[in-house]
């Protein structure tokens, strides 16, 4: 369940979002500048609403009214940024591990990510050796292996060529069958929003207009295309 009513300013900008869903994927669309990234953000406790309250699965993460705000560490919640923001100095596998809780099952929870997005042969690379889509899988799994409640995905597929694009998309479709996980997906592209989510939220300029299911949204002008698109693949 995820549930937001809260307004955010931000300069010129102000954002008043509330809305309620079911949905296990939930994809915040509209054009840019619209909110998508603010409300993000605030959802991950790096930027703090003026008022309003913030509930993933039940939980509490920011409430004005009691004065409940969760630290960004203690929100459990894998963060894939537009940049990505690899840590340079690092190799593949230590940027995957960064994070990541000591447990007994820690090699295998590493082993399966590794497998999952296709990573075996880049764990002794650094980033600057790594191509957009490698750059952006890594850190797809370095925000899985902190063992979030919720994944929260910043336009995943920005600025990828074609091929390497639906390589990754292929990739978050996976894990979106193998696991069962909260996840909150900004884009401005349909077919990403159509291979990914159950739900839409549609944003524009910094309201919600409506709540969608995948379906409905699907018959949405201009989407009919992008489906197209997406069944040829």
């Amino acid at each position: 369940m995820i549930e937001l009513d809260f307004a955010l300013d931000r300069g010129e900008f102000s954002l008043q979002l509330a809305l309620r869903s079911e949905a296990r994927a939930l994809a915040l669309f509209g054009d840019s500048g619209c909110g998508k990234t603010s409300t993000l953000h605030a959802i991950a406790g790096l930027l703090i609403p003026a008022r309003g309250r913030i509930v993933l699965d039940g939980r509490t993460l920011f409430d004005s009214h009691s004065g409940v705000n969760v630290p960004v560490a203690q929100r459990h919640l894998g963060v894939v940024f537009q940049d990505v923001r690899l840590f340079p100095h690092l190799s593949v596998r230590d940027n995957l591990r960064y994070g990541a809780p000591p447990r007994p099952r820690g090699a295998s929870r590493f082993d399966d990510a590794v497998q999952l997005l296709g990573l075996g042969a880049l764990l002794s690379r650094k980033p600057d050796e790594l191509s957009g889509g490698q750059a952006r899988r890594v850190a797809i799994g370095r925000a899985l292996l902190c063992e979030p409640a919720a994944l929260l995905l910043d336009e995943p597929l920005s600025n990828l060529h074609r091929e390497v694009r639906t390589e990754v998309l292929g990739h978050l479709r996976e894990l979106k069958r193998e696991l069962a996980l909260t996840t909150i997906l900004v884009s401005h592209q349909a077919d990403e929003v159509l291979a990914l989510a159950d739900a839409v939220a549609l944003l524009d300029d910094g309201r919600l207009r409506a709540v969608l299911p995948i379906a409905e949204f699907a018959r949405e002008p201009g989407v009919s295309n992008a489906r197209a698109s997406l069944a040829s693949r």
